[in-house]
Parts: C-alpha cells; structure tokens; sequence
C-alpha cells in the first residue's frame, strides 16, 4: 500500500474527523433531550391523572436517552481513527459520518418527545391505546442510523484496501 502524498494530508483533514465526532455526540444529545423534556411533560401530566399507568407509560422516556447512547457510540468510533496525519477523504467520510448520525438523532429525538408526549397523554385518557411498539421502532431506527455511521466511518478503510 502507498503511502499518502502530504497533497491528500493538508493538516487541517482532523478538524473535520473532530467535527463529526462532535456533531454525532452533540445533536443527539440535543435530541435526547428534547425528547426526553417532551416526553416528561406528557407522563407528569398523565401522573395527575391516572398514577397507576405512569410505570407503564415511562417508555417514551427511556427512549429518548437512548438515543444520545447512540450518539456517543459513533463518537467515539469516530475519535478512534484521528490521527494527526490523515487524509482529507478520511476526514470528510468521519464528518458525514457523524452528521447523518446526529442530525438523524436529533430528529428521532424531536419525533420521540412529540409522539410520547401526544401518546401518554391519550393513554391517560384511554388506557386501551398504549401499544408497546416503541421498542420496535426504537430498535428500527437506532440500528439503521449506527449502521450508516459505523459504515461510513470505515468506508475510508475500506476503500484503501
């Protein structure tokens, strides 16, 4: 294998590895805790009506900081391959990597705390609409998004073989 021309390395290529590893950690956490906000109102408003369902209806709530755990995974995927001297390719494919990791949190984020916030307040309301597909759908996005990040933070490795 060749070694890279200092034309490929600028050495400003890690900034943009350090930015998608700091985009991927901070709109998830963003997201997380939007949701997380949300999604608490909701369930402090149903606690006041039916506190026999507030246990039940704490899912929304897991979910949502689950996805800032996400976050920090590919983060720290990401920090795993900066180095000092790295290829500009190397530093757009970590910084794409991170963006579609974190702005794809950041929405699922606002998604969660919307969707938990209208749905624990309607299961106040009618305990027969709780569904227990949050799992599903958690489980659903969260691996499609680490998948495309963890996927795309290798392709630079992959790509050189």
């Amino acid at each position: 294998m060749a070694e890279p021309t200092p034309n490929l390395c600028p050495v400003y290529a890690p900034i943009f590895g350090a930015l998608g590893c700091t985009s991927a950690i901070v709109f998830t956490c963003f997201g997380a805790a939007y949701g997380t906000a949300k999604a608490g109102t909701g369930l402090s408003a149903m606690g006041v009506l039916r506190p026999d369902l507030v246990m039940k209806a704490i899912v929304p709530i897991v979910m949502a900081g689950i996805i800032g755990i996400y976050g920090l995974v590919v983060s720290v995927l990401i920090s795993d391959g900066l180095k000092q001297e790295m290829a500009l390719f190397t530093g757009f494919i970590q910084l794409g990597a991170g963006l579609s990791v974190g702005l794809a949190g950041l929405a699922a984020g606002f998604a969660i705390g919307v969707v938990g916030d209208a749905g624990v307040r309607a299961t106040a309301q009618q305990p027969r609409l709780f569904v227990d597909s949050y799992s599903h759908f958690r489980r659903s996005i969260g691996s499609l998004w680490f998948n495309c990040g963890s996927y795309l933070k290798y392709q630079s490795k992959w790509w050189r073989r």
